[in-house]
């Protein structure tokens, strides 16, 4: 979306922009992004809601932004979004919902307290694996999401969240185990919950990953 386009959306939807005193009289699209405005949730959201960048605003019935605590040290990060979280506009929302509840639980922690959203915003149809041009679409958005949270650690959930976000084709199994570092912050990647419930012998994997991560942030925060 460029410059002229984004500020008219924001425009209509009544927020206002901060330009420096010293742009006032110049025109957006010769302005460097970082000095037309001050990031924000609200803006952030509302370009997010109004995103039309690639083929699944066609076919979504909402955008899912993401949920939880918006200055969280620990930021969640994971696949697509699945047909029950595009219908409730919330992520972890199908079946594996339950079970990622329980993983928050055993470290302590609840949805309330991390924040979590997904590495693409829309669902693909047939919750099938986001395309390239759709990831690198939705980039631009989960990257001011991760400036906005500032957290402390960052945890891929799934194969594709953790290719995406470590630039990664090797299998999710050697991901794993592992501190990685995204942005500057540590990354630890980890199997989906969904995968668990497929794959019961591998939540040992997960229980050894989710105590790296509370051992990572303690040396972090």
């Amino acid at each position: 979306m460029d410059n002229t386009t984004r500020l008219q959306y924001l425009s209509a939807m009544g927020i206002d922009v901060w330009v420096p005193r010293a742009v006032e009289n110049t025109t957006p699209k010769d302005v460097p992004l970082a000095k037309i405005e001050q990031d924000s949730w609200e803006i952030l959201h509302a370009e997010m809601l109004v995103c039309q960048q690639c083929e699944l605003s066609q076919s979504r019935q909402q955008v899912v932004i993401g949920a939880g605590n918006q200055q969280a040290d620990y930021m969640w990060i994971t696949e697509a979004p699945s047909e029950e979280d595009d219908q409730q506009g919330l992520p972890f929302a199908d079946h594996s919902a339950e079970l990622f509840t329980e993983m928050l639980r055993a470290m302590q922690l609840s949805r309330e307290q991390v924040y979590i959203t997904h590495i693409v915003k829309c669902r693909p149809a047939e919750d099938r694996d986001p395309k390239t041009q759709e990831l690198e679409a939705c980039n631009a958005f989960l990257q001011r999401q991760i400036a906005l949270v500032q957290p402390k650690l960052l945890i891929a959930v799934g194969r594709i969240a953790a290719h995406k976000l470590l630039q990664s084709k090797a299998p999710l199994a050697e991901l794993r185990g592992v501190e990685h570092h995204h942005a500057g912050i540590p990354l630890i990647a980890m199997y989906h919950p969904a995968y668990l419930l497929r794959s019961l012998t591998e939540k040992s994997k997960v229980w050894q990953d989710m105590q790296r991560a509370l051992t990572l942030f303690e040396k972090v925060k």
